[in-house]
């Protein structure tokens, strides 16, 4: 296993949308292995394949406290059940150090393939339907500094722009 470069936001590269996985093999096994490992190590609770530059649909996700409830979702389909909304501090291991207040249905149904590339169905509420909807994000090209203000988005790529080069020289 490995820990794999995270991409961090203005990175154009994170606007890619990702391609759907024709087959899961072990290639696609390998990776979401490495992503687990980069995620636990960052620390996070999900990463999309986008945020390391792989642009395929997985997504790895545990919101548990002790990283005992690893999630996978290839090729991930979301439909919203309950349009009550759902406000919540979101961050991002691609804009890190950086939270903002994000809205979103509460309430989701997730159709997708596990690490073996079976069919699976569930219906989230909360923190992980929160993740999983960030996530999924990520695969469409889109990042939670999307959904704030131009001014604070701004504020923000200017923060981390000067950390970029802070880091480069």
């Amino acid at each position: 296993m490995a820990i794999l470069e995270i991409l961090e936001f203005p990175d154009s590269r994170l606007r890619t949308v990702a391609k759907p996985v024709k087959t899961v093999d072990d290639r696609i096994r390998n990776l979401i292995d490495d992503m687990f490992e980069t995620m636990y190590d960052a620390p996070g609770i999900g990463l999309a394949a986008s945020q390391v530059n792989v642009h395929e649909q997985i997504v790895v996700i545990d919101v548990s406290e002790d990283h005992s409830e690893p999630l996978v979702f290839i090729n991930p389909e979301i439909t919203v059940i309950d349009s009550e909304t759902f406000e919540y501090d979101e961050g991002c291991l691609s804009v890190p150090g950086f939270y903002e207040t994000v809205t979103r249905p509460q309430h989701v149904k997730v159709k997708a393939l596990d690490r073996n590339g079976t069919a699976f169905e569930m219906e989230p509420k909360g923190l992980l339907a929160v993740c999983i909807q960030h996530e999924k994000d990520h695969l469409l090209g889109k990042l939670f500094v999307d959904y704030i203000s131009p001014l604070k988005r701004n504020r923000i790529r200017g923060k981390m722009e000067k950390l970029h080069k802070q880091k480069s020289s």
